[in-house]
């Protein structure tokens, strides 16, 4: 068992403050992975294997798919400075196909933030590559009541990208709200870049810098937690990267499909806000202001508190997991309590 960490952010303010005292600018990266080794980093990821039942779904993780997910480099590899996860046709623990599918559960959990990676999506008839987003350990139920943010998705001949949040109540009582990208080419056929951007009050996808969806927290809830405007949407989510095969959207894979198809991911990246100093006039405030609210849509202070202790573990600062982001004035460093 691993404890939680948590580093304390502690704002002593003296005779002169405002309220406001920092405003919202551009976007730090905080988190990364450039898959620039020879395998896997195994503190950023995680396999996913088999068919959903060890996880407590359905066999076919709850959408009828047809293959099952290994962590053999057939399925999943890196090399040449890129992921590739690779979906076969081939007899394997019963399925007819095997993929692979990934999460940073537990290694890398963040509350708000852009998240963005640079992909070139598979093609084909039952195809259904993603990149997504599930709640670490939500307080709202199960699915969809906990929430789920799809930051891209495609199926089969891949001329849309889709971004789409699940909300609302649990099955079959869930609610679903989503846009998709189109500039009427094959997204298989060059690597393009897929972001969302999550911020305490609305959220926003991209490709290639281009916004087509956007939505406020006005569009989703959550029926756990009626009095929450934010919900469920204000808890932390890790990230997933998978290829299915198969399943309730796209169908099964016909005669035209042609194996194996694979996702290349050049890198995966998550950004916080950057702070920029208030340019207005500050007002007196009497006496010591501590553990001050922060902005809850960054994640700067801390880090080099952090840097400090990794420095002290004698480990290398990019491969190390970064803050998850500011809460009542502290930074939050997780660590998988199930260890």
């Amino acid at each position: 068992m691993h404890p939680t960490l948590r580093y304390v952010v502690v704002a002593a303010l003296s005779v002169a403050c405002c309220p406001l005292a920092f405003a919202q600018s551009g976007w730090t990266v905080v988190w990364q992975d450039e898959f620039d080794g020879s395998a896997l980093d195994p503190e950023h990821w995680e396999f996913m294997i088999g068919d959903g039942t060890a996880y407590g779904l359905p066999s076919g993780w709850g959408n009828n798919e047809l293959q099952y997910y290994t962590d053999r480099p057939e399925n999943a590899r890196v090399q040449n400075g890129k992921l590739t996860i690779t979906a076969r046709e081939e007899n394997y623990a019963g399925k007819r196909y095997t993929s692979a599918r990934l999460r940073s559960r537990g290694l890398a959990d963040f509350r708000y933030g852009r998240f963005e990676a640079r992909i070139r999506v598979p093609r084909g008839q039952g195809l259904w590559p993603a990149f997504w987003m599930l709640p670490t350990d939500s307080p709202y139920g199960g699915w969809a009541a906990g929430g789920e943010i799809d930051i891209m998705e495609t199926v089969n001949v891949p001329l849309e990208s889709h971004g789409t949040i699940h909300h609302g109540g649990q099955w079959p009582n869930n609610r679903s709200n989503g846009n998709s990208f189109s500039n009427g080419l094959d997204l298989s056929l060059q690597y393009h870049t897929y972001a969302m951007e999550w911020e305490p009050d609305q959220l926003r996808w991209y490709v290639d810098g281009e916004l087509f969806h956007s939505l406020s927290s006005g569009a989703w809830f959550s029926e756990n937690a009626p009095d929450n405007d934010r919900a469920p949407f204000d808890v932390y989510f890790h990230m997933l990267l998978n290829v299915a095969v198969g399943g309730n959207w796209p169908g099964p894979p016909d005669d035209t499909t042609q194996f194996p198809q694979t996702m290349e991911i050049d890198w995966v990246r998550v950004s916080a806000r950057e702070q920029s100093p208030f340019g207005g006039e500050p007002h007196p405030v009497p006496g010591l202001i501590q553990a001050e609210d922060f902005d809850e849509g960054g994640a700067r202070a801390g880090l080099g508190r952090l840097r400090r202790r990794q420095q002290r573990r004698g480990l290398p600062q990019r491969h190390r997991r970064g803050p998850r982001g500011l809460q009542r004035g502290r930074v939050q460093h997780r660590v998988d309590p199930r260890g």
